[in-house]
Order: structure tokens, then C-alpha cells, then sequence
């Protein structure tokens, strides 16, 4: 185990030195003069970022004062989000480049010693070697000629280049500059844009799912869903604030927290996890762990979460007017013998009354199936978070966002309320979900 978690440690560091390279080429190496303050700037933050990224990544883990965490959280991880954005938008411009200069080649005026023969005009590298060579009779090289003497009437044997000829930044230099700022623009645009979508806080979305066994007196019954609302370093008590907020405008009769409460302690996060206190629903509001939340002292949360009104289902169910929901553990909680336990949440329930399901991911689709559930609740993959992050997430999660079907249980998986590392959401907008239950006998 040592040895692979080596291996593995070994080519993230490669890979990742290999990408901050690129992008130094790129941004750094091919755009600036060395021995420049710019140049000096860019290879100096070359080795800053990452090391700030690192930082953030290991800080809580390590045990450092929140108040580290926290100083190292936002460049750190915004950082990791650029170095996807620009690397993306650096490849896209690797197809570019040839294209521009081609672009160019043919929008060049004529050499004007070309006369009708034609010929285009040097690059700035080809017009200072003209010059150079210019000064050197014929048939000698700058190194051995030797001067001849002249008499006062002789004309000079060569005549320097005007000033108002004299060349400018190369054609490869634009390129690499034009390239580079485009994908600068691109990538930083991006990120600016995703951490806004996050700062801003969910949207809510609305669904209607038909459950078979619903009876009609709970037709139209409203479940506000929110998961993955990670409170921690970046995301804190105004966050919840605007997530509370959202949730309590939609009036639902009950409310579920899916998991990924918080990445952190109780101690650190306590505060930012308070307004939860406020949450309104008629039904009252219900809480399962996610695997964030075995990371962060899941004992301490469920306690904490009691306190602020909250009821934890801890594989157990409560019956519902109309129907049964249920929770069960996370996954992560098996590493501490708190797993999911379908039996002790399902077990012994009336098969004539809908059941839903409250489960931090969606992998235990199966189990829920098998158990007779109408409808799963489910969070985990925040739909990718950043594009193309969803990809990696369809191989791992049966359903990355969503409501789909398995046999006669339906899932549906939240995207989440936060985000987790960066604070920034590509292709995956945040959400809060009105589930509204339907009965097909009204």
C-alpha cells in the first residue's frame, strides 16, 4: 500500500510539475525578454501557486490553525481552477497558433527589394541579420573583414536602416503573446465567472415525481432538498445564510440535508453552520452524513446539527403523513463501523406506504431498489462541479444530476448548494430542489 501510494504521489507531483512548465513556456518563457521584471514575476509565481495549492490542500488535514486554512484556501484553490481553465485554453490555442501564422504570413506586404519577383517581408530576427550583414563587404564575415580606408569623398559602403523602418516585435512574438492573452482572458474569465455563480449562492429548481403508493391526501407535498453545502474555509456563515434564505422562500413542508455538510470541526465551524437554526418547514428539517462529514468528526456534527433543530436519521425512518422517509448512513461511515444499514432503516415497514430515501450518494441505488424505495434523495457529485469534471463523475455515479430510474425507484441527485476545494462551478450551477411529491390517484 505504501509503495502504490507512492507511485501515485510521484506522478501527481510529475504531472503537475510538467503542467506549471507548460504554462510558464507559455505565459512566462515565450511572451517576455529574460532578465525582465515581468519575467522574473512570472517564475517566481510559477513556483508560489502550486506551493499555496499544496497548502491549501494538506493544511486541514495537517492540523494547521483555522486561520491558516483559511489564508491558504482562497489562492490555493482558485489557483487549482485556473490551472484547469488556462491549461484548457492553452490547448485550444496550440491549434490556433499555426493558424494565426498563417494569417499573417499571407497579410505581409512585399520586401521592397522583391520588385515583381515578389518575396515577403523578414520577420524582426531576419531584418537584424540583414542589418548586421549589410556592414560586411562582400565576400568577408563580421569576425575577419577589416576596414578599408577611405578618402573624404567616399561614400560609405553600407547605409544603416532608417528609424522609421526599423523592425518591431517579431511575427512569433505576437503570436505567442496574441495566443497566450486570449487564453489568459479565457481561463481567468472563467474562474471569475464560476466563483461568482458559487458567492452568489444556489438557484432553486423545481420537479414533480409521481410516486405509485402515494396516497392522494399527501399529493403535492414539497421536499426542499439540499446537499453538499461544504461550510469551511472559504464557504462560511454568510454562505448558510444565503442558503437558509433560499430554502425557507420556497415554504416546503419538509427539508433534507443530504450530506457534505462541512469540511471542518464542529470547533471551526460551529459558527458558520448556525443560521441552519432558522430553517422553517412544517414536517420539520432531517439530516444524513455524507463521506465530508466522517472527515470532520461526524459524532460531534450529528450532535451539533441535533442542536440546531435538525433530525438526524442515522439508518432510521420516521413515518410521514402519507409515507415513509428513511436515512441511512454514508458510505465513509463503514471505516468507523457506521455504515449504511438498509435492514435497520427499512426493515419491518408497511409495503403498502411509499418509502423515500435520504442517501448521501447515489452508488447505493441498488440496495434502495432492493428495499422496496419509490424515491431516492442523493447528492455527492456536485453534476462535475467544473466541466469536464461531470465525465469523471459519470464513471464513479450511476446518475451525476438529475432524476432517473431504476426499476421502480426513481433517484434524484442534487447538485449541491457549495463546492468543495475551489469555490468555483463550471457547467454545474449550484441548486436547491422543490421536490414536489404527486399521487397518481389524484
Amino acid at each position: 500500500m505504501v509503495v502504490v501510494f507512492a507511485v501515485v504521489l510521484i506522478v501527481v507531483v510529475a504531472l503537475l510539475a510538467g503542467v506549471h512548465r507548460y504554462l510558464w513556456r507559455r505565459f512566462v518563457g515565450d511572451t517576455t525578454a529574460p532578465g525582465t521584471a515581468l519575467r522574473r514575476l512570472g517564475t517566481v509565481a510559477a513556483f508560489v501557486l502550486p506551493l499555496l495549492s499544496v497548502g491549501a490542500l494538506v493544511s486541514g488535514q495537517a492540523g494547521a490553525p483555522f486561520w491558516l486554512q483559511r489564508s491558504l484556501a482562497w489562492p490555493g484553490y482558485l489557483w487549482l481552477a485556473c490551472l484547469l481553465y488556462l491549461t484548457l485554453a492553452l490547448l485550444v490555442g496550440e491549434a490556433v497558433r499555426p493558424l494565426l501564422r498563417r494569417v499573417l504570413d499571407r497579410r505581409r506586404p512585399e520586401h521592397a527589394s522583391g520588385g515583381a519577383g515578389g518575396g515577403t517581408a523578414p520577420d524582426a530576427e531576419d531584418l537584424a541579420h540583414e542589418s548586421t550583414d549589410a556592414l560586411v563587404p562582400s565576400g568577408a564575415t563580421a569576425r575577419t573583414a577589416a576596414p578599408e580606408p577611405a578618402g573624404p569623398a567616399q561614400a560609405p559602403s553600407a547605409v544603416a536602416v532608417p528609424a522609421s523602418t526599423a523592425p518591431g516585435p517579431s511575427r512569433r512574438l505576437f503570436v505567442a503573446r496574441a495566443v497566450g492573452g486570449a487564453a489568459a482572458v479565457a481561463g481567468f474569465g472563467t474562474v471569475g465567472y464560476g466563483t461568482y455563480g458559487v458567492l452568489r449562492g444556489p438557484r432553486t429548481k423545481r420537479i414533480t415525481v409521481p410516486l405509485a403508493r402515494l396516497p392522494r391526501s399527501a399529493h403535492g407535498f414539497r421536499i426542499a432538498v439540499v446537499s453538499d453545502i461544504h461550510l469551511g474555509p472559504i464557504l462560511g456563515h454568510a454562505h448558510t445564510r444565503r442558503v437558509v434564505d433560499s430554502i425557507n422562500a420556497t415554504r416546503p413542508d419538509l427539508i433534507a440535508v443530504v450530506g457534505d455538510l462541512v469540511d471542518g470541526s464542529v470547533e471551526d465551524l460551529g459558527y458558520a453552520a448556525e443560521p441552519l437554526a432558522d430553517l422553517e418547514a412544517r414536517h420539520g428539517s432531517f439530516f444524513v452524513t455524507g463521506n465530508h462529514e466522517y472527515f470532520s468528526g461526524a459524532a460531534e456534527w450529528v450532535d451539533h446539527v441535533r442542536e440546531l433543530g435538525l433530525h438526524p436519521l442515522e439508518n432510521a425512518r420516521v413515518e410521514i403523513d402519507g409515507f415513509d422517509l428513511a436515512g441511512v448512513n454514508d458510505v465513509a461511515g463503514e471505516s468507523e463501523g457506521q455504515g449504511p444499514d438498509f435492514d435497520r432503516a427499512l426493515g419491518d415497514r408497511d409495503p403498502s406506504r411509499a418509502a423515500v430515501l435520504m442517501a448521501h450518494q447515489p452508488v447505493v441505488i441498488d440496495d434502495a431498489v432492493a428495499h422496496g424505495v419509490d424515491l431516492q434523495l442523493s447528492g455527492h457529485t456536485h453534476g462535475g462541479q467544473l466541466w469536464p469534471g461531470n465525465l469523471v463523475a459519470e464513471l464513479a455515479n450511476p446518475t451525476v444530476a438529475g432524476l432517473e430510474r431504476y426499476g421502480d425507484t426513481q433517484l434524484y441527485v442534487s447538485r449541491g448548494a457549495g463546492a468543495w476545494g475551489p469555490p468555483v462551478r463550471v457547467g454545474a450551477p449550484s441548486d436547491i430542489t422543490v421536490v414536489e411529491l404527486a399521487s397518481r390517484q389524484a
